[in-house]
């Protein structure tokens, strides 16, 4: 039974809502893409017929699944008949935690590696090379037919693949996944053993899929798989927008409705979402140019006639930068009157950002910022140390109590699967466990060690016998440390501060700095982008680096909600690299810009 108001949805999300076979929906930026998905999965609970039957939703990161977690909770729907996470989550819940004992590789147990450790062993393996690789050479991911490599030069390929059959064999040795073996394991599993696809095809009566354009061959499958043996039983919605599939160079793509309709034997609709309630009819007319895909784009919001300001400084020099992006902050504060939590400065690169926000925090000490140089430590969510670190960081708050509930909820479900017993502890009860642990610590890291060790004391576990998570918890303080030198370096000796990294888990708070990929999904007053060089945007290891670099200036320019002000600063160098040049298609099109 609906609980939320007959006008709650527009014609075109409310029919998406109320087709009753399955759908591949492309929706344009600003669109509801995240509200129709919301509704749609909140109507999927209420058919629900049985307590052993469940609504799957695969999000592309863990941020998207909480918030329409959190979303399904407001409408005031029971979640607990709802698995929603990344795809890599799904297949280690589902399919490789139940089953692996039915796959050579994982039957003697196993320990997931995180991107830090997989990282180290890469670079670890390429000091050996011959000819020399790196570790940024070695990038791969699974097709269902195989190993593919994003390495963009051929000459290197067989010594890249030297590297990685080393990394493989070590990983095999030391009974280790890492998150690309993840989907790969999975994909074997299903195809040896075809009962567990129709297992989980007799468990999930509906299947949605969010962001399908950055979703890969090898993951397609495997929900393929799924939606193959319900024989129609299982339905599915599979929502997106090709003009924003920016992982094209890690094998993401936009799939044809009707391929997929014959691999899945599912008969899926293509409908559209096309009206725009987020930016004005200038912005929206400004990130059309960057189409790479032919599809409707109405302008629908509120702010649609606000006259927005759009500009493009190709002349600034580097040194003079951040000094640009200053003035352009104040600028919008002052004279347009955006709220500084309405500010997102993009880059293309995390590399490009760490120094950038500290400098930010100095000279603008007024603001307050959310950025990647502030903390000491990745969002790595698959870590169980962080996970844990998301409860002990965050206050009790009406807020934040969904987040926390579901964290909460992880936590346990990874101690039950690691064969610990904490039967006897409930979510709210080790939210209320957590809540009565105070210290004093004022150095971050030291405070989240202490945390650790209280809270397994509360639980009466003791996690040094537990492999897993002492493996996890070396990584998780080691990643750190390195991070911390690495800031420290750059000049940020207060970096590890308690009350600075709590910052990470709370809402938006003030300017936020973010890569094009971080931003995705998100929504800001004023956009500032800068670094917007060919070799950037796109990657240089993307095989099409015009349209690549297309569908990063729309993710960029449709994020803007009034303002939108682009950079591509002079003198950016590197070696064999004199100086970097505007993106091509950026440098090509000709734009009444302001000044």
């Amino acid at each position: 039974m609906k609980v939320w108001d007959a006008d709650a949805l527009n014609p075109e999300q409310q029919g998406a809502l109320d087709e009753p076979g399955s759908i591949v929906l492309v929706a344009c930026p600003g669109s509801g893409k995240t509200r129709t998905l919301t509704y749609k999965v909140a109507s999927e609970l209420q058919k629900l017929t049985s307590q052993r039957q469940f609504v799957c939703a695969i999000t592309y990161t863990h941020r998207a699944a909480e918030e329409i977690e959190e979303r399904i909770g407001d409408l005031g729907i029971d979640t607990e008949q709802l698995w929603i996470g990344t795809i890599h989550a799904f297949c280690l819940e589902w399919i490789i935690r139940p089953y692996g004992i039915y796959h050579p590789e994982l039957k003697n147990g196993f320990q997931v590696i995180n991107s830090h450790e997989s990282e180290q062993m890469i670079a670890r393996l390429c000091a050996g090379s011959n000819p020399k690789v790196t570790y940024y050479d070695c990038g791969y991911h699974f097709t269902t037919s195989g190993r593919s490599l994003q390495c963009p030069s051929v000459v290197k390929h067989s010594a890249v693949n030297s590297v990685l059959d080393l990394y493989f064999a070590e990983l095999k040795r030391d009974r280790k996944l890492d998150f690309e073996h993840i989907l790969l394991y999975a994909l074997e599993l299903t195809r040896s053993r075809p009962e567990i696809s129709k297992l989980l095809s007799m468990i999930f009566t509906f299947i949605a899929v969010d962001e399908y354009q950055d979703t890969r061959e090898i993951q397609y499958e495997i929900i393929a798989s799924i939606l193959r043996t319900g024989n129609g039983d299982v339905r599915a919605l599979i929502v997106g927008d090709p003009n924003q599939a920016i992982f094209t160079s890690l094998g993401g793509y936009a799939v044809d409705a009707a391929d997929y309709s014959k691999q899945t034997g599912l008969a899926l609709k293509a409908m559209e979402l096309s009206k725009n309630y987020r930016s004005s009819t200038r912005i929206i007319d400004y990130f059309a140019n960057y189409k790479v895909v032919g599809s409707p784009i109405e302008p629908a919001a509120e702010n649609r006639t606000y006259a927005s300001e759009i500009t493009f400084n190709n002349t600034v020099d580097r040194a003079d930068l951040e000094a640009e992006i200053v003035r352009l902050i104040k600028h919008n504060v002052n004279d347009l009157g955006i709220s500084p939590n309405e500010i997102c400065v993009v880059a293309p690169w995390w590399a490009h950002l760490g120094s950038l926000t500290r400098h930010l925090v100095a000279a603008l000490p007024e603001y307050e910022f959310d950025g990647p140089g502030l903390v000491p430590f990745s969002r790595d969510i698959d870590n169980f140390w962080y996970k844990l670190a998301r409860i002990g960081l965050t206050e009790a708050s009406p807020r934040l109590f969904v987040s926390r509930l579901r964290w909460a909820r992880e936590i346990l479900h990874d101690l039950e699967a690691a064969s610990v017993t904490v039967g006897h502890v409930s979510p709210r009860s080790l939210l209320r466990l957590s809540n009565g642990i105070h210290l004093s610590a004022t150095d971050g890291l030291e405070y989240l060690a202490l945390y650790f060790d209280e809270i397994f004391e509360r639980l009466h576990v003791d996690p040094g016998i537990i492999p897993t998570l002492v493996g996890q918890r070396e990584a998780f303080f080691s990643e750190s440390k390195v991070r911390i030198d690495r800031l420290v370096r750059d000049g940020a000796p207060f970096v590890t501060d308690t009350e600075l990294i709590k910052r990470v888990f709370r809402p938006r708070t003030g300017i936020t700095i973010s890569t094009i990929h971080g931003v995705k999904g998100a929504e800001y007053d004023t956009v500032i982008a800068f670094a917007l060089m060919n070799g950037m945007v796109p990657h240089f290891n993307d095989p099409d680096q015009l349209d690549g670099a297309k569908r990063l200036l729309y993710v960029i320019a449709s994020r803007a909600r009034k303002n939108l002000h682009l950079i591509a600063e002079r003198g950016r160098t590197q070696r064999f690299h004199p100086d970097y040049d505007t993106t091509l298609p950026l440098r090509d099109l000709a734009f009444d810009y302001d000044v």
